[in-house]
């Protein structure tokens, strides 16, 4: 009987596989950014049901992007060790369940947001589907060592979801999160690439370690981390943040170049990992700073560009 159950349980996916299939960290940091986009958005509170349902759509769709980025990477996921015990490609969940659970999340992810939100923050949220599961999964991540600095403007759009949220408007402030979220993602990710360098030779994904060397990598990464933090001082220069921000942004930098410069030195074996979790440190820290400093500004400081 105690075999016939655990048969049972392996034919039928259990809810963390799913869950698991949303990649929930990524999107935790994803909802993070986009609820500092929300009350950047306005000089008091968020209305309840913006905060709550909007969060909660774009969690949806972001989650749907994710399983279906699973869906896709099904079979190199399976030669990787990073992702080979991933429940697509363990065979928890089958190709159709995967398809059905991208469909059901993502449609009702972009219907709570068009009916209670805004049809501006709806199509936005489904042009970054768009962008990250089809364009970036089926074809940048297998076409050009650049695919994550291009395809790197689909995963920064989470602020200007939480912006757009609340103002139903395209504005520089908005714009300017996604320019912050888009130069961290090199940096973050290539750190990542050189520990798994030989995991994405395996599978023929041209990753800039695979295609152009680790030195290489390294230096870029130092490059994209100097462009990173003179972005993050951005928000200071045009009025949007105010002094408590602009320290916080470039102690956070510091550190950021501090590891990165480690990495490229090459004497510590453990740089890469180092570099790559600080980085999700870094990010969730930075727009915490934003938030903080966005409540205690002089009123009336604003000025967007």
């Amino acid at each position: 009987m105690a075999n016939l159950d655990y048969t049972q349980t392996l034919e039928t996916p259990l809810w963390r596989d799913y869950l698991e299939m949303c990649k929930p960290r990524v999107v935790l940091l994803m909802l993070l950014c986009a609820t500092v986009g929300m009350f950047l958005a306005t000089p008091g509170m968020v209305p309840i049901d913006v905060l709550v349902i909007g969060n909660i759509g774009i969690a949806l769709v972001a989650g749907s992007a994710a399983a279906l980025n699973h869906l896709v990477d099904s079979k190199i996921d399976a030669d990787m060790a990073r992702t080979k015990a991933r429940p697509m490609a363990q065979g928890r969940v089958s190709n159709r369940q995967g398809a059905m659970f991208v469909a059901i999340t993502g449609l009702v992810g972009f219907g709570l947001l068009m009916v209670f939100i805004n049809p501006l923050t709806a199509w936005l949220n489904f042009a970054s589907w768009v962008g990250y599961g089809i364009i970036y999964t089926m074809y940048l991540k297998r076409a050009t060592p650049q695919n994550i600095v291009i395809g790197g403007l689909f995963g920064a759009a989470p602020p200007l979801f939480g912006w757009t949220a609340v103002t139903n408007s395209l504005d520089g402030g908005g714009l300017l999160l996604v320019l912050i979220i888009f130069a961290w993602t090199p940096p973050h990710f290539w750190a990542l690439a050189i520990e798994r360098k030989e995991e994405y030779k395996k599978v023929d994904v041209p990753m800039l370690p695979v295609t152009h060397g680790v030195q290489y990598t390294k230096l870029h990464i130092v490059l994209y981390t100097i462009i990173m933090i003179l972005v993050t001082v951005l928000p200071f220069l045009i009025g949007m943040s105010n002094v408590l921000y602009l320290v916080s942004a470039l102690v956070l930098g510091g550190i950021f170049l501090y590891w990165s410069l480690v990495l490229l030195k090459g004497d510590n074996r453990q740089a890469p990992m180092k570099t790559f979790h600080y980085s999700i440190v870094y990010l969730g820290l930075l727009f915490l700073a934003l938030l903080v400093d966005h409540y205690v500004m002089p009123v009336g400081s604003f000025v967007f560009i």
